[in-house]
């Protein structure tokens, strides 16, 4: 895949990289990546993805933007209030790489379509705000063989979970076997802004390590980020040998 002068003037810095080079901007520039959820978190990594080259981006979301979502999705603003967020979404990034082709899915993800959706994309970045979607989206990827690079926030707290289902490798269900009763989310437990921002930035971080076959050192691990302590540490997630998912 040819790179012209603006493109090797646009990316240069990363490009100088011994770790990245020109092979590895091919690679992002070449990388399928599907974002379940234009919210707090797809909107940082949307930017960061699209600003370092990936120019193959699905993004999922039915939702219309309102005004309480401004605090945190930096990709809006006022004048998008009631439209929907993956054409504003799809609009704001053209104009950062018009190279980039991004592909909308105003839709609910159901397990009638999550096949339809995800079938084509190879890291699949789950963004969502309820366990009834992780764990779909969690089942389909580990059946499919897909990477799924998830992430979480809550109140002043964020998450990131890798699971390279091309691997033997824990899931999602092992870390929680049982669905908790309630979700707990942004509209009903709040949220720090800047921990949407940081852990989206670190969410786009390990996509773009998993596209260069970088040291990975997330894999059966969740990193938690705490804001008010300023703290990340590691949490090893063992294999449940009896794991629900029927993929085991």
């Amino acid at each position: 895949m040819k790179h012209d002068l603006k493109d090797y003037e646009r990316f240069q810095k990363q490009i100088i990289l011994k770790k990245i080079g020109l092979s590895g901007q091919k690679r992002i520039k070449s990388a399928k990546i599907l974002i379940i959820g234009m919210g707090g978190l797809g909107c940082p990594l949307l930017i960061y993805l699209a600003s370092s080259g990936v120019c193959k981006i699905g993004i999922v979301d039915f939702d219309k933007v309102e005004l309480s979502n401004l605090n945190r999705q930096i990709l809006f603003n006022t004048s998008d209030i009631g439209k929907f967020k993956v054409d504003q979404a799809k609009s704001k990034i053209k104009k950062i790489y018009k190279k980039i082709n991004i592909k909308t899915f105003k839709i609910k993800i159901s397990s009638s379509n999550i096949e339809s959706i995800i079938k084509d994309f190879d890291i699949i970045c789950d963004g969502t705000d309820n366990f009834n979607t992780r764990y779909l989206i969690n089942d389909y990827c580990k059946k499919n063989k897909k990477i799924l690079i998830s992430a979480a926030i809550n109140k002043f707290d964020g998450q990131i979970f890798k699971y390279n289902f091309k691997k033997k490798v824990s899931c999602f269900r092992c870390f929680m076997p049982e669905q908790p009763m309630e979700d707990n989310n942004c509209e009903t437990e709040g949220i720090f802004p800047p921990v949407a921002g940081i852990i989206g930035a670190l969410q786009a971080n390990e996509v773009l390590k998993t596209v260069l076959d970088l040291k990975d050192d997330l894999n059966n691990n969740i990193l938690v980020f705490n804001s008010l302590t300023m703290s990340l540490r590691k949490i090893k997630v063992s294999k449940n040998p009896n794991c629900t998912n029927k993929c085991l």
